[in-house]
């Protein structure tokens, strides 16, 4: 999935105007694309002057300090340590499932290639 470094974004449109699917809007003058709505082409990544769009694996290290800090967030909550260990254990399946639910729609998604 795209998304647009908030920092490198300009404000110039481009990708805007070259998104088919319109899934590009330009609140306060910075690019942001709706996950909902783009179809993946790559358009907007290969237009963008100022490559400010970016590939979704270049946010992985953003995501996961991001789940950190919510585990963290969470960990504000229990007061003994078995209790901030069970909720961490809890966090591990938590992720494992959508380790999984990912393995296995890229499993499906080798299925539904051969079919093309």
């Amino acid at each position: 999935m795209p998304w647009v470094n908030e920092e490198m974004c300009v404000g110039c449109g481009v990708c805007v105007d070259e998104c088919p699917v319109g899934a590009i809007s330009m609140p306060d003058e910075t690019a942001i694309i709706d996950d909902h709505t783009c179809i993946r082409c790559g358009r907007c990544h290969d237009v963008c002057p100022e490559d400010a769009v970016r590939h979704d694996g270049e946010k992985a290290p953003q995501e996961i300090e991001a789940n950190l800090q919510w585990t963290r967030d969470l960990l504000k909550h229990y007061e003994t340590h078995e209790e901030k260990q069970a909720l961490i254990e809890r966090m591990k399946r938590y992720f494992a499932k959508d380790r999984k639910v990912a393995e296995q729609s890229i499993e499906r998604l080798d299925s539904l290639e051969q079919e093309l």
